[in-house]
This record gives structure tokens, C-alpha cells and sequence, in this order.
């Protein structure tokens, strides 16, 4: 599969492997709410993460993120790529071979984590609930094609809310699997706009 392909598919929904996942269980109301919460109380973040996909390939970088509908995977120079949300679509851009890739941010499972103001109710589902760990899955069941993400959050009483946003995984309809795993949280930072801008490798052939 291309490099580029394959990013593309890491940003489909997916399950931590360090807490199982069981099939979509009866979620208590409080913890989806919970959650609703503390996307609501954090309007911008930022971390380290590192992304893993199915095959154990890994590539790390840095993420911004600020709501609703911005995100920035700045890979560093572990890839010449860029993942960028600018508020209305997710932007796959490739340096290497001068390609973009863009589709509604509504369209991705990401949506659940950048709308601070979409419902879970009828795609939510609280999976694991315990004194540590808080993890919801959602699927649209509407929109099966646009995969199922499991967000895990560790439960921390001085982080918003309660909640520390930890990572995802996301599974998409061919059933390719990729991990976000988050370090170095910070939340409610100033995080300018210009954070989500980049150059388009079409016309200059140079990162954002």
C-alpha cells in the first residue's frame, strides 16, 4: 500500500490495545456525558503523539488540536506529510510526491473528538467504565463506511472535567487498524490559527 494511502486510512477509527475493547455494551449515560464534557471544556490541546498501524509501523510527530474542527499531525522528520484539519475539511498532504488528499471533516471519525457539540447519543457506547480508564467507541450506524473510533481517556481529577484525553484507535471498513497514542497533554494553551495553514506541494513543492 502507498505511504500515502496508508496515512490516509490511519485517521479511520480504531480500539486501544492496552484496554480491551468489548462490542458495543449498554454505555451508562454518565460517562458519555463525561466525555461531552470534557470536549466541551477543552478548546485547544496539544501533545506528542506516536501512530501505529496494523503492520506495527510507527511514526511520531506532534499534534495541535483546536475546537471545533482544527487539527494538525505534524510528523517531523519522521515523514514529509502533513494531516491538517482547517475548520471544514481534513487535508492529507504529501510533499514527497506533491499529492492532496481532502474530504469533509464530518466524513471522518474525527469528528466525534473536533465537534464539541455532536451528540453521542445513538453512535456513542461507553466499553470500559473503571476507576482508571473511561473508554467510549462510536459508530455511526448510518454511515458504516465511515468505520468505528475508540477514544480512551484515563481518569485524572486535575485534568478537565476529570478526563485525559489518551488516544484513539480507529477501524475502517476494510478493517485496517491505527493507533494514536498521546504524551505530554496540554490543554487550553494558546494555539493560533495560523497553526492549521499549509502550503500546497502542488504549487511550491514545500511543507506547511
Amino acid at each position: 500500500m502507498p505511504r500515502f494511502s496508508a496515512l490516509a486510512l490511519a485517521l479511520a477509527p480504531v480500539a486501544l490495545s492496552a484496554v480491551a475493547a468489548p462490542a458495543f455494551a449498554q454505555a451508562p449515560a454518565r460517562g458519555l456525558a463525561q466525555v461531552q464534557s470534557n470536549l466541551r471544556a477543552v478548546e485547544t490541546m496539544t501533545a506528542a503523539f506516536t501512530q501505529t498501524d496494523r503492520r506495527g509501523r510507527t511514526l511520531s510527530g506532534t499534534l495541535t488540536i483546536k475546537r471545533p474542527g482544527r487539527i494538525r499531525f505534524d510528523y517531523g522528520r519522521s515523514a514529509n506529510m502533513l494531516i491538517v484539519g482547517d475548520g471544514r475539511a481534513l487535508n492529507f498532504v504529501d510533499y514527497d510526491v506533491r499529492q492532496v488528499q481532502r474530504w469533509p471533516i464530518g466524513n471522518s471519525p474525527l469528528s466525534v473528538l473536533l465537534n464539541p457539540n455532536k451528540s453521542l447519543d445513538g453512535i456513542g457506547k461507553v466499553v470500559t467504565d473503571s476507576d482508571q480508564v473511561l473508554m467510549i467507541q462510536a459508530r455511526d450506524p448510518k454511515k458504516p463506511e465511515f468505520g468505528t473510533i475508540s477514544i480512551a481517556f484515563a481518569k485524572i481529577p486535575s485534568a478537565p472535567q476529570g478526563l485525559m484525553l489518551q488516544g484513539w484507535t480507529t477501524i475502517d471498513s476494510q478493517n485496517n487498524r491505527t493507533t494514536i497514542r498521546l504524551s505530554n497533554q496540554r490543554f487550553n494553551v494558546a494555539v493560533a490559527d495560523t497553526a492549521f495553514r499549509w502550503n500546497d506541494p502542488r504549487k511550491k513543492g514545500r511543507r506547511g
